[in-house]
């Protein structure tokens, strides 16, 4: 075993110690049943995971493309949110090159407790840093996996959030989403417009509006939340035509 391998293992089995001494079984019980997870859950809160893995990735010098996948390599849940947080941690230093490693990642996540953070505080960031990456993210965007084209509309998250973004883009993926079933996709959909229309409500209300009727319950719920009570109240009243 090479010094870099070991320093690998020595950080993961570090981290998964940790979560296991914090751990709680009624936490872990209730959190397995809400995700309806197959994964071993710990029954660790968020902040704690994430100071855990902050505190030993820092000292120990460990390769952290390696030591996501070696902490995702487990049957834990929180080890699996750990890796994530590594990849966080290291997101201004990962590439086009990467990609293949985050969209591995994504597709056996199968939960919305680790594709979000993936989604949006990894791939994306990655994403908006490489245009030579719009093709993976139109290739997401038309997944047969919903998690994946989730991951499609997340990974604009940010940056529109923040009154940047490629708004074109994402309404291009969202337009062609806009009537799916999937639960996830509706609530992603929602969630962005929402976090968008804080900085540029009329934007969002522009768009929106002349397509309300296509959305669902979920979508339009979330999307309307920072609007004026003009825009929500016009919004509303074409979704609800349409029922």
């Amino acid at each position: 075993m090479t010094s870099s391998t070991a320093t690998v293992e020595d950080a993961a089995e570090r981290i998964i110690e940790a979560l296991e001494a914090l751990g709680t079984p009624e936490r872990a019980r209730k959190e397995q049943a809400y995700l309806k997870s197959d994964l071993r859950h710990l029954g660790v809160p968020v902040p704690k995971i994430r100071s855990i893995t902050k505190s030993i990735v820092n000292t120990s010098g460990a390769d952290g493309r390696r030591l996501a996948t070696r902490l995702w390599n487990t049957d834990i849940h929180e080890a699996r949110m750990a890796a994530a947080e590594v990849l966080c941690m290291i997101e201004s230093d990962l590439g086009h090159a990467d990609l293949p490693l985050v969209e591995d990642l994504l597709r056996s996540s199968r939960t919305w407790a680790l594709v979000d953070t993936l989604a949006v505080h990894v791939a994306g960031p990655v994403l908006a840093r490489d245009n030579e990456a719009n093709a993976v993210l139109d290739r997401w965007a038309t997944d047969p996996d919903f998690w994946i084209r989730r991951s499609a509309l997340l990974a604009h998250l940010k940056d529109l959030r923040s009154g940047g973004g490629d708004w074109e883009r994402f309404t291009r993926y969202a337009d062609a989403m806009l009537e799916e079933k999937e639960f996830f996709i509706r609530k992603a959909i929602g969630w962005i417009l929402r976090d968008t229309s804080r900085r540029r409500p009329d934007l969002v209300a522009d768009w929106f509006t002349p397509r309300a009727h296509r959305a669902s319950g979920v979508t339009v719920r979330e999307a309307v939340k920072k609007l004026s009570d003009e825009q929500a109240a016009e919004i509303n009243r074409r979704y609800r035509s349409s029922r």
